[in-house]
């Protein structure tokens, strides 16, 4: 009897290492943990995994976390700072002015427009209707208009002008819209000796010689 007692008890201790062999190939470490080396497919890890025995987590499957987190959000894409680019053409509106040369109406094919609270005229019109010449430099920007021995000038984007050479500060820039380069009125015709008289609110009447 003491036999057969003996016997299944080593059976039974038998059976049990060998089930925990097989659950736990390998031996543990310090930390109560091994990489893995044989049947690692069979318990759903994969060849040199390191793992716990007692429960703790793997370092592999925590790196592997931690690295589709932040592939995540490294793909993500920033809208952070966009905006629409911004246009460069002048906020201006139309002018209802009408302009009198020595008595006649003045017609404009471009128009004056209102820029900045001014009035402003299309250069290369005005210079004609007033029997002026005129001069442009595109690449400085500097306009030069002359009649007799009056002589004024502008230049685009800046509140300096220079009536025979002698400087001063206008209430606007002279600008180009829509490729038509505008010069306000009243600098102008002050700078080639003519005389402005407004009779309402949208007459000018200019007496030039």
């Amino acid at each position: 009897m003491k036999k057969k007692l003996l016997l299944s008890s080593f059976l039974l201790m038998f059976v049990l290492s060998s089930t925990v062999a097989s659950a736990h190939p390998g031996r543990t470490d310090a930390k109560g943990g091994h990489t893995c080396r044989t049947n690692c497919a069979k318990w759903g890890l994969e060849q040199g995994e390191y793992h716990y025995h007692n429960g703790g987590s793997s370092s592999s499957s925590s790196s592997k976390k931690s690295s589709s987190s932040s592939s995540k959000s490294s793909t993500k894409p920033s809208t952070k700072g966009s905006s629409a680019p911004k246009s460069t053409e002048p906020t201006y509106k139309k002018s209802k002015l009408t302009v009198f040369i020595n008595g006649e109406k003045a017609s404009f094919d471009s128009g004056l427009i209102i820029y900045q609270n001014t009035n402003l005229v299309p250069l290369r019109e005005i210079a004609d209707l007033l029997g002026a010449t005129f001069s442009y430099d595109a690449k400085s920007g500097v306009i030069i208009v002359s009649k007799n021995s009056n002589t004024v000038t502008f230049t685009i984007g800046s509140k300096k002008v220079y009536y025979n050479g002698e400087a001063e500060t206008m209430n606007v820039a002279p600008v180009v819209v829509k490729g038509v380069t505008y010069v306000p009125l009243q600098s102008l015709v002050k700078g080639l000796g003519a005389s402005l008289k407004s009779d309402d609110s949208n007459k000018l009447s200019i007496t030039i010689k």
